[in-house]
């Protein structure tokens, strides 16, 4: 494997959900929006928005909806927005109607940016030797997300970031062996349980379930859950409208 600080900062990952008192410089802010707004964007549309979350009523509301006590309390929260609602104002501003604004092509296209534009986010804020928190779980309940902040149609909050200065230092989690998710031409079908034994292994000194059991268990097994108003609340705010109907 080859190496460079790019490539050794990116494979040295790991999620940060402790962070010293302190909050980032204008200056931090300013570089890392900066390497969100250069992220590869599908047509050049940029069709996502950034929240800087610094209201404590707000950061309370989304920490509710996460069930994470950690949210909020050091470091930074961001909330990376599916955002169609500017392109729409341009649009409905120069005299034209909504074209495919609506449809589950274009809903897509803006999960994509969104997804992209933290990455970028994340890896400067590493870059700059800060940590960071990648947090899906402020669609635990995504209507209600909305409600909190009080978001216009034709946008979602659909990933939570939050960043700071660590105050930890957690055990680098092994990923998935390279043969298991890079395949040439052909996705193969032909996958055992059993190809996984020796990646199973890697927490066998840890008290915490392997691999394969987790997936097997109470993370993919049916239960209710208000995540599942997920497409209801897309819908709701004017978004994939076409879903389900072809």
């Amino acid at each position: 494997m080859l190496h460079n600080p790019v490539v050794d900062q990116i494979t040295n990952h790991r999620s940060i959900r402790k962070f010293k008192d302190q909050t980032l410089t204008a200056e931090q802010l300013q570089t890392l929006y900066a390497a969100a707004s250069q992220t590869s964007t599908s047509m050049f549309m940029q069709q996502f928005s950034i929240l800087h979350v610094t209201d404590e009523k707000l950061r309370e509301g989304v920490r509710n909806i996460s069930g994470q006590p950690y949210i909020g309390a050091n470091g930074d929260l961001f909330v990376f927005v599916v955002d169609l609602y500017r392109n729409q104002q341009i649009r409905q501003q120069l005299g034209k109607d909504d074209g495919r604004l609506h449809t589950t092509d274009i809903f897509f296209q803006a999960v994509e940016d969104t997804v992209l534009a933290l990455q970028n986010f994340l890896t400067a804020a590493e870059s700059l030797g800060l940590g960071g928190v990648v947090l899906g779980s402020i669609k635990d309940d995504p209507a209600e997300l909305v409600k909190v902040l009080n978001m216009p149609k034709m946008t979602l909050p659909l990933l939570g970031l939050q960043v700071g200065v660590p105050d930890q230092e957690p055990q680098l989690k092994p990923r998935l062996p390279q043969n298991q998710i890079a395949f040439e031409n052909h996705y193969p079908t032909d996958f055992k349980v059993g190809d996984l034994k020796d990646y199973d292994l890697r927490d066998a000194n840890r008290r915490i379930d392997s691999f394969t059991k987790q997936i097997s268990g109470a993370k993919l097994a049916v239960h209710d859950t208000t995540r599942d108003k997920l497409a209801a609340t897309i819908q709701a705010q004017g978004m994939a409208l076409d879903w389900g109907k072809n």
